[in-house]
């Protein structure tokens, strides 16, 4: 049983920022959900589409790091760790991954608005200029999220698996 509440956990985490995450980005910039994503959702509304995709690209990754992770915490003779011991590293990675992401965001728009990055033309055409800064900032924001799940999901699934082989000592 505690194994499944890692990995529900896990999931319930990685929602729970995906949608405040896209709350923010939705409203940076429209486009990237209704351009830069295929069209699952009939809607300009930055509220519905941050709900919506917030939920859609974020729970399979909350899976993809809670199964490893309860291994890590559940399995084999070591002491196990429960889904509570796991809550608070699991809330410093969501921390750091929206540090990340408005630091990449932030960098993304001034590198977009000085000129020394653009939008692919595919894009360039069907996005109004003004938007382009924005649409950047918003990439380089989900793009630093995504990096910053990976990494840092891969280091709090060994730094768990280390900390059990310590209590054991």
């Amino acid at each position: 049983m505690e194994f499944l509440k890692i990995v529900l956990t896990c999931i319930l985490a990685a929602v729970g920022y995906g949608v405040i995450h896209d709350q923010f980005t939705a409203r940076v910039c429209v486009e990237y959900f209704t351009v830069g994503h295929p069209p699952l959702l009939n809607t300009n509304s930055p509220t519905l589409l941050g709900l919506f995709w917030g939920v859609v690209a974020t729970w399979w990754v909350g899976l993809l790091l809670g199964v490893p992770l309860a291994m890590a915490a559940r399995l084999g003779k070591k002491p196990k760790l429960t889904a509570q011991q796991i809550v608070s590293p699991l809330f410093r990675l969501l921390g750091f991954m929206g540090c990340l992401a408005l630091t990449a965001g932030l960098m993304g728009y001034v590198l977009a608005m000085r000129g020394s990055i653009q939008l692919p033309d595919f894009l360039a055409e069907v996005i109004p200029p003004s938007h382009h800064m924005g649409f950047v900032a918003d990439w380089w924001a989900h793009f630093a999220s995504y990096f910053a799940a990976f990494i840092g999901g891969i280091i709090l699934i060994f730094l768990n698996w280390f900390r059990r082989s310590e209590s054991s000592e």
